[in-house]
């Protein structure tokens, strides 16, 4: 399968605008790290949605959060990429399957990453909260879904963007509100969460898409043409086919006309 044969992950008509959406994401996930850096308290605006010091909710929301949070640990996240994956390989969209696990691994990584950076914690020094992971690898596994059905349904730009953006925003708040009613993070941490992915989903996609596309005219493109598949050089008028010189008195044929 080459590359101009698969099916794109970043639908060409959403490519622009997730870019700008990327992009705003990224610089909205550094002004919140800026913002709470080394922060071992609720800001302002978490103290208006929710306290973290106690679990903010009873059964049965309690076992509702608890069973969202099971899907972003180890054996609930292996399990929903697994059956994410392998129905993308049954609708014959590899590169979907390539971005849901790209995705979703890279996303966690850069929270990851971001939260030894930033450094805020909660319920003590141990645990680091911003961004909220969870939240990142919800939302990241939504915006796999989002961008594949918007390629297979055929999607302009304003009902694809709409789609996606709603897919995200419908997951990330799942997994955030959880995140927070189980006391884990901050509301603010579930938002950064929520923007990490924004920011690191379509940047993963366009570089799939491009490892997956091979250049124009490329050696990948020229076709394979093995030695017995050559043209008979016989027919064109090749060395093999040059008429014999002493025919036409070539050169061994003048002592024939010198000695008579």
């Amino acid at each position: 399968m080459t590359g101009r044969s698969a099916h794109p992950v970043l639908p060409p008509v959403l490519r622009g605008w997730l870019g700008t959406v990327a992009g705003l994401a990224g610089l909205s996930v550094a002004l919140l790290g800026i913002l709470y850096a080394g922060g071992s308290e609720p800001g302002g605006v978490d103290r208006r949605i929710s306290s973290p010091e106690a679990d903010g909710v009873g059964p049965p929301w309690r076992r509702l959060a608890l069973a969202l949070d099971f899907l972003g640990e180890p054996v609930g996240s292996v399990l929903l990429v697994a059956v994410l994956v392998a129905g993308c390989l049954l609708l014959r969209r590899p590169r979907a399957a390539v971005l849901t696990v790209a995705g979703a691994g890279a996303g966690v990584a850069v929270a990851t990453l971001l939260k030894h950076l930033v450094g805020r914690t909660i319920h003590g020094d141990g645990n680091l909260s911003y961004p909220s992971g969870h939240t990142t690898f919800a939302t990241a596994l939504a915006l796999a879904v989002a961008l594949l059905a918007t390629g297979l349904l055929g999607l302009g730009r304003t009902a694809g963007m709409a789609l996606v953006l709603g897919f995200a925003l419908v997951a990330g708040a799942a997994m955030g509100w959880a995140q927070v009613a189980l006391g884990a993070h901050y509301p603010t941490d579930a938002l950064g969460g929520f923007f990490t992915a924004l920011a690191v989903v379509p940047a993963t996609g366009w570089l799939v898409d491009r490892a997956a596309r091979r250049p124009e005219g490329g050696p990948d493109d020229r076709p394979d043409v093995s030695l017995d598949d050559r043209p008979d050089a016989s027919l064109h008028g090749g060395p093999d086919d040059r008429p014999d010189a002493s025919l036409h008195g070539g050169p061994d044929d003048m002592s024939g006309r010198t000695s008579g």
